[in-house]
Formats: structure tokens, sequence, C-alpha cells
């Protein structure tokens, strides 16, 4: 099935993806047979996806991207395929400039797999991902929180959920993803944060002060002001 396409609506219910994770000029790895770009109508902030394949050239490494380029990198389903996940995640996000989004999803190697390797499902995949596991049945199992420390101080991570909403743990083994309602995967999205934030170890609201007028607006409670 059309992984991307079958998580158009799941995302929309999410205002994040339209206000921005999915906004500006973007990258779409992998995605010539199911580009985010199809849907650009129902994510009016993205206004553009090139789709990166092949024949571009390694996308492990996206050679003649520019570093900071971009606002946002979407990869569906692709990270499972590269030789060095790690590299990969690395120059992904060296194209991403401060402030844009890297949506990935990964399979879930309980859901794709369902504890056999190689993959009976498709054998491009050289990987398989868990959020986080002290055990593992697979031999190339990794997890996910672990991975995206290479990123160091600059990851901001945002969103990182198991879709497992549609996912029938009762049936025999088979790829449920090809219904049009299992997704069997893992998606994460992080933010890059802008160098002053990478400094102050974190994400702080600027000093100031709201007016009482602002704050009624903003809670609905009343401030006094001062006597003179």
């Amino acid at each position: 099935m059309k992984e991307t396409s079958k998580a158009v609506a799941r995302r929309l219910r999410h205002p994040d993806f339209v206000t921005r994770y999915l906004v500006g000029q973007g990258l779409d790895i992998g995605g010539g047979g199911d580009p985010i770009g199809l849907y650009a109508e129902l994510f009016p902030g993205l206004k553009g996806a090139r789709i990166w394949e092949l024949t571009d050239g390694d996308p492990q490494f996206l050679t003649g991207v520019a570093d900071n380029s971009l606002d946002f990198v979407h990869a569906a389903l692709m990270l499972q395929r590269m030789a060095d996940p790690r590299e990969a995640l690395r120059h992904w996000f060296r194209v991403l400039r401060p402030g844009g989004h890297m949506v990935l999803t990964v399979p879930d190697e309980d859901m794709y797999e369902q504890g056999h390797w190689p993959s009976r499902f498709n054998h491009d995949n050289r990987w398989t991902f868990s959020v986080f596991k002290t055990k593992s049945w697979s031999p190339v199992s990794l997890n996910l929180i672990e991975v995206v420390q290479v990123l160091g101080v600059q990851a901001d991570i945002r969103r990182l959920e198991v879709l497992d909403s549609g996912y029938r743990h009762g049936l025999p083994r088979f790829d449920q993803t090809l219904t049009p309602v299992a997704e069997c995967a893992i998606e994460l999205v992080i933010r890059k944060r802008p160098q002053a934030e990478t400094v102050a170890g974190g994400r702080i609201n600027p000093d100031g002060q709201l007016t009482p007028k602002d704050v009624f607006l903003l809670t609905g409670l009343a401030v006094e002001t001062p006597k003179r």
C-alpha cells in the first residue's frame, strides 16, 4: 500500500503537521511512487517537495544538497534500507535549516517483520527498528531513541509514536501494510534547534512582560493595574 497516502488522514488530525512540520520547501526521500507533494492542497504551508530517488544519488549522503537549506525532510520507510542509518540521519539532518523538521517513518520490527529475519516482506530492508528494547529477536535491531543521539544537541524530538491503531495482533503472520488501515510503523519528528537554543540548552521564552489586556485575552483572568 501507499504508506504516505495512508498517513495523510491521520496527520491532518494533528495540526502540527499542517502548521509546523510539513511547511516550506522540503525533500521527499524515496517518495517517487507516493510523494507527499501530491497532497500539497491539504497542507497549505507546503510550498514544494523535491523527490530524491536513487537516480539522484545515494540517499544516505544527499551529495549536492546544501547544508541548512531545507525547511523539512520527509522519508517514509527509507531508513531501514540505508547501509548506515546513523550516517543517513546525520546527512538528512545536515540539510535542514535551523528550526526545520525531519519527518520519518520506519517499520516497527514486531508489527512488520513479526519475529522473522531476513525480511519475508521486503528484501530491501537491512535493519529493524523499535522505539526501545533491552532485548530483541532481531539480529539487526536498532532502538530509535539510541540512534537519534548521533544528531547531538541540536536534535529536538517533537513526536515519537508507534502507529499501531489499525494493526490486528491476533491475525496469523502476514504483511498487514497490504491492508488499507495498518501502518505497522513508528513515526519520528525531529526539529533542528537553532544555535541560540543549542547554547542555552533548551527552548526558552524571551524575557518580557505581558500587558493586563494580553493576560486577559490569553487566560480570561483580569489583572489589576498597580495604583500609583
